[in-house]
């Protein structure tokens, strides 16, 4: 019922989740970046530029390879290790994380 403005009642102003919606285009915000770091990692150097980075040849293998068959896994992995670390960081600042009574997460 508080929700419902009335005629001649003041404008009740913005409402209280706000923090919810800058939280979560931060989360959105990191999302993007992240997927695309991967999209360039796996698509781009992993189809798309294949033919030109296998002139590059490291402990032999040809670079392209490497990217189309371990570089695009290797970065996931570390694409989601980065986006939970940033995610508690980013839990903390909003007070959201999940923790006990004495402040130890769950």
């Amino acid at each position: 019922m508080s929700d419902i403005v009335r005629e001649g009642s003041p404008d009740p102003g913005p409402p209280a989740n706000g923090w919810r919606q800058e939280y979560w285009k931060k989360n959105l915000r990191l999302m993007l970046v992240l997927l695309s770091i991967w999209f360039v990692v796996s698509f781009v150097c992993g189809i798309l530029l294949i033919e030109q980075l296998n002139n590059v040849v490291i402990l032999g293998f040809p670079l392209g390879l490497w990217f189309a068959q371990q570089g695009s896994i290797y970065t996931f992995i570390i694409l989601i290790l980065v986006y939970t670390l940033r995610m508690d960081r980013l839990d903390d600042e909003y007070g959201v994380s999940e923790r006990d009574t004495e402040g130890n997460r769950l």
